[in-house]
């Protein structure tokens, strides 16, 4: 029986009654009123990225209030740089706007640290379908969320960052098409045949990969994918720094020795860069986060290529595993929220089996539920990346490949965008820049 059902049949004994809202009726009606009518809706606000916010307010809301028709949603999208902040500063508030806050895969911490979401497990139990199943998602992506044993959130758009490979390219070049098994040590020594010049023009057009270069706190992602796969970690167990080591060295090295297969000018490449030489058909691969997939090989709005020239796989094998690094977005509900039910109803709907294979199916979100990647997709596109994701989803878990997590962990990311940029600019040597790096993230940790 669902939450809906349940509602639906209190209302309508309440009605039969003939009862007046006073005493515990009163309370069993106030209890139905927490997902509103059509007639009186009860409204709950949620501040997200401005990247995915649009298309929420007209399309999943839309879907969303067939089921709920007396939630009104609205959302408002908010720049990623200023997202983290602007929500902090909400959500610590005596009077937050925002009943829900989607949230990066590194921030919940330190939104649970300032003790401003609700325990999902715990304290929505009550309003929780019992065929929700928290079992069904991948250990990986729901576990961006939680924080000191408590669920504060559920994954809405799983991300992860992949090895995409442009077919026409590897073929023209003679080179194999990558494979889950493609080592390191195989992919750079193929990578100088992968730039080359495609016209017979004698001038080069086309290079071997494209990625995060420039300064970006995303582009120490790939030097740590790159760390991960070979055993390495950056934090131990008592949150000191553990990368400034023959490991860390060597993975960075790798990262930086990436441009000599770039195009000119790769150093200042980072998201914006790298997806557009890629989406031209510039270079044969690219280190990027999987959501791009649906604008680079399948919509023509936005790039030149097609789904049969995209290829999508994990990322290069180490002396461990192969690679990927885990980028979630959660929904959290603000436990100051005055509509709290409803704020949940909103994520426990786009997060269960239904919502997600329609917000797959539908806008080609990425999904979390090991049901879900098993099904087939409405989209053919979507099989090739639903099987990335379920053996990257496995890597991740298994070679704890993230951002790290800790009420800090903003602080730590700055660091180590600042200290790997200046060793890929070549302002500092590798050493120095995590020697640098270790003293500054000690001292933030605490250590």
């Amino acid at each position: 029986m669902t939450v809906c059902t349940v509602i639906g049949r209190r209302a309508l004994l309440a009605a039969s009654l003939g009862l007046m809202v006073s005493g515990s009726v009163g309370a069993v009606l106030a209890q139905d009123n927490l997902y509103g009518t059509a007639e009186a809706p009860v409204e709950i606000r949620m501040i997200a990225n401005e990247a995915f916010a649009g298309q929420w307010q007209d399309a999943m809301v839309t879907e969303f209030n067939k089921h709920y028709p007396g939630i009104k949603v609205v959302i408002d999208g908010v720049p990623y740089p200023e997202l983290l902040a602007k929500s902090m500063l909400d959500a610590t508030g005596p009077e937050p706007t925002y009943d829900i806050i989607i949230a990066d895969d590194p921030w919940i911490p330190q939104l649970a640290e300032a003790g401003v979401l609700l325990d999902l497990k715990k304290d929505a139990a009550e309003w929780t379908d019992a065929g929700y199943d928290w079992d069904d998602f991948n250990a990986a992506p729901l576990a961006a969320s939680e924080w000191n044993g408590v669920q504060y959130g559920v994954p809405l758009r799983s991300n992860l960052l992949l090895m995409f490979y442009n077919k026409s390219l590897y073929d023209k070049a003679g080179v194999p098409q990558p494979t889950p098994e493609l080592t390191w040590t195989d992919y750079m020594a193929q990578g100088e045949k992968l730039v080359q010049d495609t016209n017979g023009d004698g001038q080069i057009d086309a290079w071997g990969v494209d990625t995060y270069f420039n300064r970006d706190v995303l582009t120490p992602t790939i030097w740590q994918t790159i760390l991960n796969s070979n055993g390495g970690q950056l934090l131990d167990e008592n949150n000191k720094a553990a990368f400034n080591n023959d490991l860390g060295k060597a993975a960075l090295q790798t990262h930086i020795d990436l441009l000599k297969f770039a195009p000119t000018g790769g150093s200042s490449h980072s998201f914006n860069e790298s997806l557009q030489a890629f989406r031209q058909g510039q270079v044969a691969t690219m280190f990027m986060w999987g959501s791009v997939f649906k604008g680079t090989a399948v919509d023509p709005k936005t790039t030149t290529l097609t789904t049969d020239q995209v290829g999508i796989q994990v990322m290069p094998v180490g002396s461990e595993s192969a690679g990927a690094h885990r980028g979630i977005w959660s929904g959290a509900v603000n436990n100051k929220s005055r509509n709290p039910a409803a704020a949940w109803a909103l994520l426990q709907w786009l997060s269960s089996k239904e919502g997600e294979v329609w917000h797959s199916n539908t806008l080609g979100v990425f999904p979390a539920r090991k049901s879900t990647l098993a099904s087939t997709p409405e989209q053919e596109w979507l099989k090739p990346v639903f099987a990335a994701l379920q053996m990257g989803y496995e890597m991740v878990d298994t070679g704890h490949m993230w951002r790290p997590r800790d009420p800090k962990s903003d602080a730590v990311q700055q660091v180590l965008a600042d200290e790997t940029s200046r060793a890929i600019s070549g302002q500092v040597d590798v050493a120095g820049a995590l020697a640098s790096a270790e003293q500054k993230i000690n001292e933030i940790m605490g250590n």
